[in-house]
């Protein structure tokens, strides 16, 4: 299932896909990191795309600067939303959709305004 707040993930699904099928799926834990440390831990993992629920302005700028492209808002299934990103069905949307913060807020070694 894929989580609803991206800074407190503890687990991310990695999907390994060429020619449009899966071959490779792990779960891969992210010891504790949050926020802007989990946009370079998937960095560090190869994802050049994440699927996630909700996610603040904060993440979305590493993401953003990382190179990595955003399918943000996404509830339910992991294995389906990944089906809908292959098939190319699945609504992007690459804004902020966690509004639970208020206007500023420290991630990881930074400061961020949303």
């Amino acid at each position: 299932m894929i989580f609803p707040h991206f800074g407190h993930t503890e687990q991310f699904k990695v999907y390994d896909v060429e020619d449009g099928q899966i071959i490779k799926e792990t779960i891969v834990n992210t010891n504790g990191q949050g926020h802007g440390a989990l946009a370079t831990f998937l960095q560090d993992v190869k994802a050049d795309t994440l699927v996630c629920g909700g996610i603040g302005g904060c993440a979305i700028q590493a993401l953003h600067e990382m190179g990595i492209e955003l399918y943000a808002g996404v509830s339910g299934d992991a294995d389906e939303a990944v089906a809908m990103l292959i098939e190319g069905t699945l609504p992007q949307i690459n804004g902020q959709t966690c509004h639970s913060h208020n206007d500023e807020h420290h991630c990881g070694g930074h400061h961020c305004c949303h």
